[in-house]
């Protein structure tokens, strides 16, 4: 970690030094004033990156001083409930923002279930209604087939091979739209399916490693499911890679998902900015994960592929199963 600048350094004893005055003014006339000098206080220190730690830190030393000039019992009681109004007032905003971050979380996680159950639908719609209309247009030319010549009847043969592959690649797509597998079975057997679909399409070697083969809470499965799709998905149509490793493993009460592919990588900060359409996948993969309380980490440069790690809480008792690894 590189050492803190001059201007840093000042800005700090900036903030301690408007700290400690602002708290012995109030300690001394507990005015309204004082409490809303507080709470602009606690914003400052907001904006300028502090943590509640360090501002706990910065006020301990500041109740000290006070501590240590008060005459007396009395007016060190006094004091020290003097300070402990104008801590509070100073840490609203750290609480409010809390506040806000967890409804946010809440309307996020609700906005993602409310998508998948709309992905269930069109995958659902995808497989059954069009599956009824490809067996209604397989009936209409085996009895139009029936009435010509052998030479169109191997014609429409042909047209009706054409056709059972449509429906093949559509019960592929809706099965990996949203895969019943992924509820049944759990996160890695769903990436397992995943995977060997995107290897056929895409002709790229895909490992999967893992220690771990226990299930996880329904959202946070899914979230991992949604954010490894659209890792393999940026492999493949822009990374050009030509292997991908995914590994996952258990270590204590988290579940890390690594993906790591050869391809052509990126500037992760310009795609982490929204500028470019393709920092809308990493943003989503972000939100999602941050929804179950999990993490993204992205590690990739121009030239020297990509590694992305995904991490989310798990339950203790969901232990990991014995060792595999599977090449698809």
């Amino acid at each position: 970690m590189k050492a803190a600048t001059k201007a840093e350094k000042d800005l700090e004893r900036g903030f301690d030094e408007k700290y400690r005055s602002a708290l012995r003014a109030y300690a001394a006339h507990r005015s309204e004033e004082g409490l809303i000098r507080a709470y602009e206080l606690g914003r400052e220190a907001m904006a300028s990156g502090k943590s509640l730690v360090e501002v706990a830190s910065i006020h301990q030393e500041a109740v000290l001083e006070l501590f240590n000039d008060a005459r007396g019992a009395r007016r060190g009681w006094e004091t020290l409930r003097a300070s402990a109004s104008f801590l509070a007032e100073s840490l609203s905003p750290f609480e409010m923002a809390h506040r806000g971050f967890q409804d946010a979380v809440k309307t996020l996680r609700q906005l993602n279930e409310t998508l998948e159950e709309e992905i269930k639908r069109i995958a659902h719609a995808v497989h059954d209604d069009a599956g009824q209309l490809l067996v209604a247009v397989h009936l209409g030319l085996a009895d139009v087939s029936r009435k010509l010549p052998k030479p169109q009847q191997e014609q429409l043969e042909r047209v009706g091979q054409l056709l059972h592959e449509v429906e093949n690649q559509l019960r592929r797509y809706s099965h990996e739209l949203r895969p019943t597998i992924l509820d049944d079975l759990g996160w890695i057997p769903a990436i397992r399916f995943l995977v060997d679909g995107v290897t056929k399409r895409a002709n790229l070697p895909i490992q999967i490693k893992t220690t771990f083969d226990g299930r996880l809470p329904s959202a946070i499965e899914i979230a991992l499911y949604r954010a490894v799709q659209e890792a393999l998905t940026n492999a493949t149509k822009h990374a050009r890679a030509s292997r991908v490793l995914i590994h996952v493993r258990r270590a204590g009460h988290m579940v890390s998902c690594s993906i790591r592919d050869d391809g052509t990588g990126f500037d992760v900060r310009a795609a982490q900015s929204g500028r470019r359409r393709s920092g809308l996948g990493l943003i989503g993969m972000r939100e999602r994960l941050s929804a179950v309380g999990g993490t993204l980490s992205i590690d990739s440069a121009p030239g020297q592929g990509t590694h992305i790690l995904l991490r989310v809480p798990a339950p203790q008792e969901g232990s990991g199963g014995n060792s595999r690894s599977a090449r698809r």
